[in-house]
């Protein structure tokens, strides 16, 4: 779900999506870019994460971790026994963003971020942003203002959200190949959008510490893997959508950069 009719497209559009994660068996994910701000709500099983700065925490059923825009953070879920994984994970577009964390903009503070659910009752704002975006009824300047009270909430507990990650290179190359990830993108045409040459964007991009066709491939993967965990879209299908030619391309590429298999993220007997 989303405030508009339409998925987040760009980092302007003041929108929230909601998604349904779950996972089968437990997996280590490295290095994952998180774009946009991410509240990840856990319903079942645990999340263990791995900041640079902040080291690792684990949250657990009823907690809260709080993604700032731009995080890259190697993650564990970690499901029941005989039980899946399972989160209710929420994207905050910068726009609105911006209007509860503006002054935070320049600052410090974009570490992965805890509140336990005791005392904090995170699920309470978990079922507000539910209602908001379900209630087709609110004129939108009311169900815009709805939304930012999550926000509001979440300073008033001390997290921090800056959001200039935003304005770097890799999270712009990332929104655009995001928007479509099944094109068959060149450098040369992704420089072009941004008004640059191949070149100079090669530079540009160098400050990411990452290649274009590395971040090309991260992008593709890492999409597959949240349409595995909140879809029931077949594993041919997301690799075709994710712009890999053939689907043993994306299970080999997703396997070396996971260390799991595609169909493993759903059945724990694949």
């Amino acid at each position: 779900m989303s405030l508009s009719a339409d998925q987040p497209r760009h980092q302007d559009e003041p929108c929230v999506e909601i998604l349904h994660i779950t996972q089968a068996t437990r997996a280590v994910f490295s290095e994952l870019f998180i774009r946009m701000a991410f509240l990840c709500f856990i319903q079942a099983g645990e999340k263990r994460v791995v900041c640079p700065r902040k080291g690792e925490m684990t949250g657990r059923e009823g907690d809260l971790l709080i993604f700032p825009p731009g995080s890259i953070v190697t993650l564990e879920n970690r499901p029941l026994l005989d039980a899946h994984y399972e989160a209710d994970g929420v994207y905050f577009s910068p726009a609105l963003l911006k209007s509860v964390f503006a002054d935070q903009a320049s600052g410090g503070g974009g570490d992965v971020q805890l509140l336990t659910a005791e005392p904090h009752r995170p699920g309470i704002v978990l079922e507000l942003i539910r209602q908001t975006l379900a209630d087709a009824s609110l004129p939108a300047p009311i169900r815009a203002s709805r939304l930012l009270e999550p926000l509001i909430w979440l300073r008033h507990h001390g997290i921090r959200l800056p959001s200039q990650q935003s304005e770097q290179p890799l999270a712009k190359v990332r929104e655009l190949i995001e928007a479509q990830p099944d094109r068959q993108w060149r450098a040369g045409e992704v420089a072009s959008h941004f008004a640059m040459s191949e070149a100079t964007f090669r530079r540009w991009l160098a400050k990411s510490g990452q290649g274009f066709a590395q971040i090309l491939l991260n992008s593709r993967l890492e999409k597959g893997l949240t349409l595995l965990q909140t879809t029931s879209a077949s594993v041919s299908s997301i690799a075709l959508d994710c712009g890999f030619k053939t689907p043993s391309h994306f299970s080999d590429s997703f396997r070396k950069r996971f260390g799991i298999t595609p169909s493993a993220i759903r059945s724990t007997s694949a």
